[in-house]
């Protein structure tokens, strides 16, 4: 999918582009509070289109890797859920993260408006 435009709100794009951001999101989403892997999905897909099957291979990278700790409680919907919390080490990770993204757009935007004519 080449990517740009607006579907009912939700930005489509380039799926290379949704790679590299979809961890920020995620970090940036449990940093405001702890959500079991479809709600992420589901948030996520607010604005940005993914697929459900991008987002746990991510999750469970995430959590190794001990950005995430996580845990279960029960649902009045059905089965336990699944909850990720944000360890300290990810809120900082999430920090270093938000600084590489905003020295990475900033350069790219810069670079599109010095050879971008878009008038």
């Amino acid at each position: 999918m080449q990517g740009s435009g607006d579907k009912n709100g939700v930005t489509t794009m380039n799926v290379q582009f949704k790679k590299g951001i979809l961890e920020i999101c995620v970090l940036v989403l449990l940093d405001n509070k702890d959500c079991y892997g479809y709600e992420l999905v589901q948030k996520v897909s607010d604005k940005i289109e993914i697929s459900e099957g991008s987002m746990y291979p991510l999750l469970r990278r995430l959590t190794k890797e001990g950005y995430f700790t996580t845990y279960f409680q029960e649902s009045s919907e059905g089965p336990a859920r699944k909850y990720y919390r944000m360890t300290d080490k990810g809120r900082d990770y999430l920090h270093e993260q938000i600084k590489e993204w905003k020295d990475f757009s900033n350069a790219v935007n810069e670079l599109i408006e010095e050879g971008v004519n878009l008038e």
